[in-house]
């Protein structure tokens, strides 16, 4: 009895011990040493990356030294501007550096510091433009915008305007300067910024500027850090480091900063919206880019089928030059990201031809079905491959003992056979490229995924809208995997002896 009662004292003081250091560690995990903070570096000259790799920029010398300033170390993650608030809200990061402006709709999401930085949104157009300087001259244009900023809840409210989003500011100005486009709604100093340094020419800031915003640092909801951030800014401010900085990244001094970005206006407080009724209201949209989706699907895989097929072919033809220019063209598109081809042909190839005298833009449609159909016939081209090279030696012997030449016996006895044989893959293939149709949101194409990013950087609801999103494409891949299987049932021959029996 006694040694049972020892047992359970022990036990107790275990649980007890385990109860104080997880208390303890909580109050530790509010006041942490070092904070990590979310920055976006494609965004000079507040955040981008030096030809070493190193991050740099006004904003990661302001938190450092705000962080000096107030007893703690910082440790950057990259993560897409669109990205920031809700891993702020999930609390994977401590706070964020991204030249973000303070608005009412984010501090109803995040807390922001005080205000570090006074801004403006500018109008940029390529040089020589004519007839734009205002808002109410961009009425009926094309305007580019960063995804989830100011300047793209600016550019919504200009009638008949054609926006085109994009992940980063320097996307938008380069869409700007391939001629896509007739103007930039951006933060002034960035482009001013890209203008000076010499890597977008032919590019200028026109009238004047159309805002006035405050730039502030976003915590989490009532962070335990937004004291000690507010007090290393306040103490920057005072003792003069601030000036040093600004005067080190815009040769200048700096204007006086207000306490608060809402000192002449008062906070409204807005209850937030249901998880059915976010769902309910970004349907229609979503739904309307899942039908631009299965417009890229279909037409892609046509198109890469075509193409896949030739080039299939061609990797077996016995003339080597043929068949080493398509095993080429297969290691590129297999062997190199979706991705970087969709920049690479939309970005890349109009300053291409520019550099050379020819006047060339890509439309974002075209451009989307050229990257995705050339990938995917690379795909298309070794499951054809594979299948003619699955038919019996004998077939072709046959084939030629009938008098059938090569084109013949291709497309009258291997090829009806291969096919069945290729259904299998070929429906993969069909899902994974109706899956990559969201990497075209890169270069502004409101597609299903894309449409669920705008709707996102407005209400600041990721989960609600990812998943629904997510259903969506489950959806449509399960309809896919259905029809594809059905074409197996029906092509396949014992299936068809049995039905002529019975």
């Amino acid at each position: 009895m006694i040694q049972l009662r020892g047992t359970r004292f022990l036990r107790s003081l275990l649980l007890s011990l385990l109860c104080v250091l997880l208390v303890g560690g909580i109050g530790k995990a509010q006041e942490k040493s070092v904070l990590t903070v979310a920055v976006e570096p494609v965004f000079a000259p507040f955040e981008f990356r030096a030809p070493s790799g190193e991050i740099q920029g006004f904003d990661v010398d302001l938190i450092r030294a705000v962080g000096q300033a107030a007893g703690f170390g910082v440790e950057f993650r990259n993560i897409t501007f669109d990205g920031i608030i809700p891993s702020l809200q999930a609390g994977t990061v401590d706070a964020a550096v991204a030249a973000m402006t303070i608005t009412e709709a984010r501090s109803q999401a995040v807390s922001f510091s005080r205000p570090y930085f006074r801004a403006g949104l500018a109008i940029a157009v390529r040089s020589g433009t004519q007839g734009i300087k205002t808002l109410d001259d961009l009425k009926g244009k094309s305007i580019a915008v960063h995804i989830g900023t100011t300047g793209a809840t600016t550019a919504k409210g200009i009638p008949g305007a054609k926006i085109r989003t994009f992940d980063a500011a320097v996307l938008a100005l380069q869409e700007l300067r391939n001629g896509n486009v007739d103007a930039v709604i951006e933060d002034s100093p960035v482009t001013l910024y890209a203008i000076k340094t010499g890597s977008l020419k032919g590019i200028e800031v026109v009238g004047n500027l159309l805002t006035e915003e405050f730039y502030g640092i976003p915590l989490p909801l009532n962070s335990a850090n937004l004291p000690r951030v507010n007090q290393g800014l306040t103490t920057i401010l005072q003792n003069g480091t601030y000036a040093q900085i600004y005067q080190k990244w815009f040769a200048a001094q700096p204007p006086q900063l207000p306490d608060s970005a809402f000192a002449n206006a008062q906070k409204t407080q807005t209850t937030p919206a249901g998880s059915l009724s976010v769902i309910l209201n970004a349907l229609p949209t979503l739904l309307k880019g899942t039908l631009i989706t299965l417009q890229l699907a279909v037409v892609s895989v046509f198109l890469g089928l075509i193409g896949g097929s030739l080039i299939g072919v061609a990797r077996l033809s016995a003339i080597k030059p043929v068949q080493w220019a398509a095993r080429a063209y297969i290691d590129f598109f297999r062997g190199t990201p979706l991705l970087v081809q969709i920049f690479m042909i939309y970005f890349g190839l109009p300053p291409l031809f520019q550099a050379i005298g020819l006047s060339f833009t890509f439309d974002r449609f075209i451009a989307a079905i050229v990257a995705l159909s050339c990938n995917s016939a690379a795909y298309v081209a070794e499951i054809v491959r594979g299948g003619i090279q699955s038919i019996e030696t004998g077939q072709f012997e046959a084939a030629q003992s009938l008098g059938l030449n090569p084109v013949q016996t291709l497309r009258y006895v291997i090829l009806p056979q291969a096919f069945r044989r290729m259904l299998p893959p070929l429906g993969n293939q069909f899902i994974t490229l109706l899956k990559d149709t969201s990497l075209v949101a890169v270069i502004g194409f409101e597609e299903l995924f894309r449409q669920g990013q705008l709707i996102q950087a407005e209400n600041y609801r990721p989960f609600e809208l990812y998943a629904t999103v997510s259903l969506i494409y489950l959806a449509l891949t399960l309809l896919s995997s259905q029809g594809f299987g059905f074409l197996e049932r029906k092509m396949n021959p014992a299936r068809r002896d049995k039905a002529k029996k019975v």
